[in-house]
C-alpha cells in the first residue's frame, strides 16, 4: 500500500494543520465567537470592582439603599450580559466545531471509498470506525472547548493578573509565587496525556474491532459454540482499554487535585499579606475582598490550562490517526487523462502476456545457511504468468481451474480491482489502466464470491445495482419493471411466496435469513439489473441445485444487453462445475496461472485432459449412490 504519512509524528501538535481549511471556512462564526466570549470574560472581571465599591460603602456605615442600588444594578446587567454572552459564544463555537466535525467525517468517509481494497485487508473494519466516531469526536472538542479554554484562559489570567498588580502590587507579588509550580505541572501533564490518550485509542480500536467481528460472524461462533472464546477475547481488549483509561484517570486524579492545593496556597498567602496591609491602612476591606474574588476567578484559568492541553494532546492524537488514512493514497485510481476513443476494431477483452504477482502477499521461507542461522528470503509466486486469450463482443467465456489456479484474480484485472501491468489487460482495445475508473467498472455486472447483501429489503438489494448517484428510496415504475425481469432470470421468483413480505421482505445483515442459493439468486438479480454490457459470474452458482442452475444460465445466455450493440450478453462464467459451463462458446482451463487447455466444451472433451477428466469424474459423482 503506497501511503504518504504524516510528516510530524502522531499526536504533534502540526497534525492541526490540515484542519486550516475548515477552521477558514467558518472563520466568521470563530470570530464572532471570540468577540463574545471577550465580552462575557470583560464582564466577568468587571464584576469584582462594584463588589469592591460596594463593601467599602458598607463598611463605612453610612449609607443608604440608594447607594448600594447603584453597584448591585450594575452587577444585574453585567450577568445579563454574562448569560447571554455565553449562549452566543456556545452558538457559533461549538457549533462551529460541529460542522466541522461532520464535514471531516464526510471527508473521511468519502476517502475511505477511493482507497483500493487491500486497504481494508489490511486494517480492521473496528478501528475504522473508531476513527471515524471516537477520534472525530476527540478533533471536535478539541477545536470547540480546547480553543475556548485557550482564549478564555489566557485573557482571563492576563487581565486579573493585571488587576490585582495594579490594586495591589505587594500582596498579588507574594500571592502569584505558587503560579511557576504549576506551569510546570500544566507542561508536564500535557506530554503524559497525548502518550496515554494514544494507548487508550488504540485499545478501544482492538475493542470495536472484536465487535465488530464477533456480530459479522455471529453464525460461525453459534455453530461451533465458540461463544465463550470470544467473550473472553471481547475481556481481555475491555481490560486493555479499562486499563489505559485508568492510567488516565489516575494522571487526572493527581493533576487537578495539585493545581487546587497550590491555588489554595495563593490564597492563604493573599489571607495573611492583604489582612497585615488591612489593619495597616494600606487596603480597604473592598479591595482585600475583590482581590480574593480575583484570585478564585484566577482558579479557573489555571485549571483550564491544563484542560485546555488536555482536550488539544487529545485532539492532536486522534487527528493523526485520522491523518494516516487522509494521507493514504489508493493502489488504483483514475488516471489524470483518460482515454477519450475506444478502437472498434478490436476484441471487446484482450489479455497480452499477463503475468501478475501479489507483491503485497509475498511468502516467505527460511533456508538453513549451514551455521545454525536462518535468514528469510522472498519467494514471489506468480499467481498469472503469460496469459493471452482474446474474447470478442457476445462472447460466452467459461473458466475451469482447481482452487488458487487464478481464476478470480483473472477477472479482477479487468476492473482494476487489482493493477495488471502496463499494456497486458485492454478493453475495447484501450489499456485498461487509461479508463476512467468508473467508466471502466461500469461496463461489467458482477457477481462474485462472497454474495454480499445488505442489511435491507430484497427490492433494495435487487435495485443497488441500478439506482444513480442521488438514489431514489421508493423505486418507480421502470425499476419495477426491470426487478421483475431481473427476478425472473435470476429464479429467485419461485421462492419469493416463502417470504413474508415478497421482495419488501427485509433479510438482515449479510442477508442473514436467506440460504445460500437465494443469497447468489438475489446477487445475480443486482448484477443483471445493473445493465453493464459483461457480466461476470465468479463461481455465483456454486449453491444452487443443477436444475436451477441450467434454468438460470439458459436465461441469461439469451440475454441482450440494453447498452450494448450486440445481439446477446457477453459473459463470463467461473466454476468448478462442468456442467455449468457446457454451454459456454469457449472454456479456459487454468493451471497454477498458466493457461492450460483453451477450446470449445467439445474440443476439450476430445483433448482428454484436466476438463474431460473433470468432467468424468463429476459425472461419475452424479451416478453414484452412496451407501447409507
Amino acid at each position: 500500500m503506497k501511503s504518504k504519512r504524516s510528516p510530524s509524528p502522531r499526536g504533534a501538535l502540526s497534525n492541526y494543520k490540515t484542519l486550516i481549511p475548515y477552521l477558514y471556512r467558518y472563520r466568521f462564526h470563530y470570530i464572532a465567537g471570540f468577540i463574545c466570549l471577550i465580552v462575557v470574560d470583560a464582564a466577568q472581571v468587571i464584576i469584582p470592582l462594584f463588589l469592591q465599591q460596594a463593601i467599602d460603602i458598607i463598611v463605612t456605615g453610612a449609607f443608604t439603599v440608594r447607594t448600594i442600588i447603584k453597584p448591585a444594578s450594575v452587577m444585574v446587567a453585567l450577568m445579563t450580559v454574562i448569560g447571554g454572552g455565553r449562549f452566543l459564544w456556545r452558538y457559533f463555537i461549538h457549533g462551529s466545531a460541529r460542522r466541522i466535525e461532520a464535514g471531516m467525517r464526510a471527508a473521511l468517509f468519502d476517502h475511505f471509498l477511493t482507497l483500493s481494497y487491500d486497504f481494508f485487508q489490511k486494517n480492521k473494519i473496528g478501528d475504522l470506525i473508531s476513527r471515524s466516531t471516537n477520534d472525530l469526536d476527540a478533533v471536535r472538542t478539541a477545536i470547540g472547548m480546547g480553543l475556548v479554554a485557550l482564549v478564555d484562559g489566557t485573557i482571563m489570567a492576563v487581565s486579573i493578573l493585571a488587576i490585582i498588580f495594579v490594586n495591589d502590587a505587594h500582596s498579588a507579588a507574594l500571592a502569584i509565587i505558587p503560579l511557576p509550580l504549576i506551569t510546570l505541572l500544566i507542561l508536564l501533564f500535557g506530554n503524559l496525556v497525548g502518550r496515554r490518550f494514544q494507548k487508550a485509542q488504540e485499545a478501544y480500536s482492538a475493542m470495536s474491532g472484536i465487535v465488530q467481528e464477533t456480530f459479522a460472524g455471529i453464525r460461525v461462533v453459534k455453530s461451533f459454540v465458540k461463544e465463550w472464546h470470544f467473550l473472553r477475547k471481547f475481556a481481555d481488549t475491555t481490560d486493555d482499554y479499562r486499563a489505559a483509561n485508568m492510567a488516565l484517570v489516575k494522571l487526572y486524579g493527581v493533576f487537578f487535585p495539585l493545581i487546587g492545593f497550590f491555588s489554595g496556597l495563593t490564597s492563604i498567602i493573599l489571607l495573611l499579606a492583604g489582612g497585615i496591609r488591612v489593619v495597616q491602612g494600606v487596603m480597604t476591606p473592598g479591595q482585600l475582598t475583590a482581590l480574593f474574588r480575583y484570585f478564585q476567578m484566577l482558579i479557573w484559568p489555571l485549571m483550564s490550562a491544563g484542560f485546555m492541553v488536555n482536550l488539544i494532546q487529545r485532539g492532536a492524537v486522534s487527528l493523526g490517526r485520522i491523518n494516516e488514512v487522509m494521507y493514504t493514497q489508493p493502489l488504483i485510481a483514475a488516471p489524470p487523462n483518460p482515454a477519450q476513443s475506444e478502437d472498434p476494431r478490436a476484441p471487446l477483452i484482450e489479455f497480452r502476456n499477463l503475468s501478475f504477482i501479489y507483491k503485497e502477499y509475498e511468502q516467505y521461507e527460511k533456508k538453513d545457511r549451514g551455521d545454525g542461522a536462518s535468514q528469510e528470503t522472498v519467494k514471489n509466486q506468480c499467481i498469472l504468468e503469460n496469459i493471452s486469450i482474446s474474447i470478442e463482443q457476445g462472447t460466452r467465456l467459461g473458466i475451469l481451474g482447481r482452487t488458487g489456479s487464478g481464476k478470480t484474480t483473472l477477472v479482477k484485472t479487468l476492473m482494476r480491482m487489482i493493477e495488471p501491468p502496463a499494456n497486458t489487460v485492454l478493453v475495447k482495445g484501450v489499456d485498461v489502466r487509461d479508463w476512467d475508473l468508473k467508466k471502466l467498472r461500469g461496463l461489467f455486472a458482477v457477481t462474485p464470491q462472497d454474495s454480499y447483501l445488505f442489511s435491507d429489503s430484497i427490492r433494495r438489494n435487487i435495485a443497488y445495482g441500478f439506482e444513480d448517484e442521488q438514489g431514489a428510496d421508493e423505486p418507480d415504475r421502470a425499476l419495477s419493471a426491470k426487478i421483475e425481469k431481473a427476478v425472473s432470470l435470476s429464479a429467485i421468483d419461485n421462492d419469493l411466496a416463502n417470504f413474508t413480505d415478497g421482495l419488501n421482505t427485509i433479510i438482515g445483515e449479510r442477508g442473514l435469513t436467506l440460504s445460500g442459493g437465494q443469497k447468489q439468486r438475489v446477487s445475480i438479480s443486482r448484477a443483471i439489473i445493473k445493465g453493464g454490457e459483461i457480466l461476470i459470474l465468479d463461481d455465483a452458482l456454486s449453491a444452487v441445485d443443477a436444475e436451477t442452475e441450467q434454468k438460470i444460465l439458459l436465461r441469461l445466455l439469451e440475454t441482450k444487453p440494453e447498452s450494448a450493440s450486440a445481439q446477446r450478453l457477453t459473459v463470463i462464467i467461473i466454476s468448478h462445475r462442468v456442467s455449468t459451463l457446457c454451454n459456454a462458446d469457449k472454456v479456459l482451463v487454468l493451471d497454477k496461472g498458466r493457461i492450460a487447455e483453451y477450446g470449445t466444451p467439445a474440443e476439450l472433451i476430445a483433448q482428454n485432459g484436466f476438463y474431460a477428466k473433470t468432467a468424468a469424474l463429476q459425472q461419475l459423482e452424479q451416478r453414484t449412490v452412496l451407501p447409507n
